[in-house]
């Protein structure tokens, strides 16, 4: 008896899952994906390209508020729950509405979906959103190309347009963000890196991602989303652990599960955080992965025209997916505006329109500051009026672009950047070195 099933996901890991277990499989039939966390995924069709022999007229994809609905109306058999960074006992509450509709709830195991390259792999996962995964990427990729390798970066999805243009995407240059209409989500992955001069690899079809990035690579490292776990099966799983959240890595699905399976455990921010939330960190690590190596990081805030701060009143934009599903009220903006004496931090909520406006009502727990959310030019329109309706000297730009460049700004702008710097012996390159000498 085939079984019927909904994938419920966010537009990444619910592809992937389906590409490596659904799709060729005679056991299952996939009525259609739900879509959460990112704004306006829902009502497209995953197209007949992707699908396989087995789903001509493709998969629809529906928002997950419909999922009870869409469990009775097609007799569902098993939901297989498939994103990242939610609460473990908001995963059991999802698990509780499957099965109260009648049909099982899974979890497929992290290393069942992992694929195999024939280059060594270096990932870089977190346990929750905005740990300071982008910058340790980059400092690893730096650390390869001072020994020598030809490094090739490939992205968790972030596949929120035509899907049927996004299955191999490949970032080398600026033109390539324009040529695949990259939402400002998407650049801020891409572009430091490709400043870098490192390629990078995105998209739907993580096989076909991965055959044509071992063309051009030496090593490959993995760039995690959210708290996801690899794609492919990593030869070094880097975890990047957040000690201004402590405990947190014991709460989150599946950041825990990166936890448990890291071979080195980066606690990074341990300049600002306080001394005791680096030891509960430190010593989640030591219980529950303690084989793990431990590197102690910081996020350095680089800010030029410092001095131009001191005194003002300020709105802070702050990386988007780390105030909102990562659930943190503040980032290098915030940090940077203490730290350069700002005299007022202005709260945007008031001035925010749109889409903006609505960003603030599903996320109720940031209000100091601004979240640079881009999925869409109408979103990018009421980012761009909100911080010019605000009432402030200076805006602090903490995103990793240059976001003034993509918007039209009628005030003065700083940007704060933040970057990967060792806090203490070990360095990351010593232990990394140590994993890669071993392969």
């Amino acid at each position: 008896m085939i079984e019927k099933v909904i994938i419920m996901g966010a537009a990444g890991r619910d592809f992937h899952n389906f590409n490596v277990y659904f799709r060729n499989n005679p056991r299952y039939r996939v009525m259609g994906f739900t879509a959460a966390q990112i704004p306006d995924i829902e009502g497209r069709l995953y197209p007949p390209e992707l699908c396989g022999k087995n789903y001509p007229e493709g998969i629809p994809i529906y928002a997950e508020e419909q999922l009870p609905g869409l469990i009775r109306d097609f007799q569902i058999d098993m939901a297989a729950f498939s994103y990242s960074d939610i609460l473990h006992t908001d995963v059991m509450h999802k698990a509780s509405i499957v099965m109260a509709g009648g049909a099982d709830f899974i979890l497929l195991g992290a290393t069942y979906t992992m694929l195999r390259s024939i280059k060594p792999v270096v990932a870089v996962c977190a346990v929750r959103t905005g740990c300071g995964k982008s910058q340790t990427t980059r400092k690893i990729c730096s650390i390869m190309k001072a020994w020598g390798k030809k490094v090739v970066a490939i992205r968790h999805p972030m596949p929120y347009g035509d899907l049927r243009d996004q299955i191999v995407q490949r970032f080398s240059s600026y033109e390539d963000f324009e040529k695949h209409k990259c939402t400002i989500e998407e650049r801020e992955e891409y572009e430091p890196l490709v400043d870098q001069g490192i390629v990078v690899y995105a998209g739907i079809d993580y096989e076909k991602i991965l055959r044509s990035a071992e063309k051009e690579a030496d090593v490959i490292v993995w760039d995690g989303g959210n708290n996801d776990t690899p794609f492919y099966h990593p030869d070094v799983h880097i975890v990047i652990f957040d000690p201004h959240r402590p405990g947190h890595e014991l709460l989150y699905y599946p950041g825990e599960t990166n936890m448990i399976m890291a071979d080195i455990a980066v606690i990074n921010k341990v300049d600002s955080a306080e001394p005791s939330n680096v030891d509960i960190v430190r010593q989640n690590i030591k219980t529950h992965a303690p084989d793990a190596d431990i590197v102690l990081a910081k996020s350095d805030v680089i800010v030029e025209n410092s001095d131009k701060i001191k005194g003002k009143r300020v709105l802070i934009v702050e990386d988007g997916p780390t105030l909102t599903h990562g659930n943190m009220a503040y980032g290098a903006g915030t940090i940077a505006a203490k730290l350069y004496c700002a005299g007022e931090i202005v709260e945007p909520v008031k001035y925010a329109v749109g889409t903006i406006k609505k960003t603030y009502e599903k996320y109720p727990g940031v209000k100091s500051v601004l979240p640079a959310m881009g999925y869409s030019k109408t979103q990018v329109k009421d980012l761009e009026q909100t911080i010019n309706n605000a009432d402030c000297d200076l805006v602090l730009f903490a995103t990793p672009i240059d976001l003034p460049k993509l918007l039209n700004i009628a005030k003065p702008t700083i940007r704060v950047k933040y970057e990967y710097k060792d806090h203490s012996k070990p360095s990351l390159e010593t232990v990394l070195l140590k994993h890669m000498e071993k392969l």
